[in-house]
């Protein structure tokens, strides 16, 4: 059973090479937002309990999620990729201790690589078209839409999300660098760590994922 997790800075891709393997390989797409809101909707007394933390605006514990990943683990027979946790090594040594409880184990940890300037300028100069999606960056040449703030398949005015700005972008990526980094270092020292780097075309880094897993 494959078993997948993406370490990534902010704008790196991670969303995007999650769907294409999940799809690829028919594995189980698992994010722990969907997993609070499945919870969430099936009404029950476990559900209600962080209905009410989340809608008070605090921060869903650690050992809610744990449970929630362990009961989903539990049901999955085809594999895996795992996206937005762990998202700091605390989290990561609880994961371990629920795969060696299950008698599994993980196969890849994938770091996209991206540099700080190059993430800030896809997410500060991202604008997307609000009725077909399409996506553009007014900040990358390549990435530019043929006229100016008019989306290239259905010529709708583009649209800049409001937490697209550099303070936001600036709060993530600290968030990411103590947070999420010291991942890449604990999962080196584990033996199960490919890098890639995340500044090549969405095609080729899907290829070199493709080379790792069929490795």
């Amino acid at each position: 059973m494959k078993s997948i997790i993406f370490i990534a800075p902010p704008a790196a891709g991670k969303g995007t090479q999650s769907m294409y393997i999940c799809e690829k390989y028919n594995l189980t797409h698992i994010s722990t937002g969907d997993l609070l809101r499945e919870e969430v909707k099936s009404g029950n007394e476990f559900g209600k309990q962080i209905q009410e933390i989340m809608e008070s605006g605090s921060l869903v514990s650690d050992d809610i999620i744990l449970k929630l990943l362990t009961n989903k683990l539990d049901e999955i027979k085809n594999g895996y990729v795992l996206d937005g946790f762990p998202r700091n090594v605390s989290q990561a040594k609880e994961y371990d201790k629920i795969l060696e409880n299950i008698n599994q184990k993980l196969n890849y940890v994938i770091y996209l690589n991206l540099p700080k300037e190059l993430a800030k300028k896809r997410i500060t100069g991202r604008i997307s078209c609000p009725n077909c999606g399409n996506v553009y960056n007014e900040e990358i040449e390549e990435s530019k839409p043929l006229i100016n703030n008019i989306c290239d398949k259905c010529h709708t005015s583009l649209v800049k999300r409001k937490d697209d700005n550099e303070e936001t972008f600036e709060k993530r990526y600290e968030t990411y660098i103590n947070e999420t980094e010291p991942l890449v270092e604990y999962y080196k020292n584990q033996g199960n760590l490919f890098i890639i780097d995340s500044t090549l075309p969405k095609e080729e880094i899907s290829k070199q994922i493709e080379n790792i897993i069929n490795d």
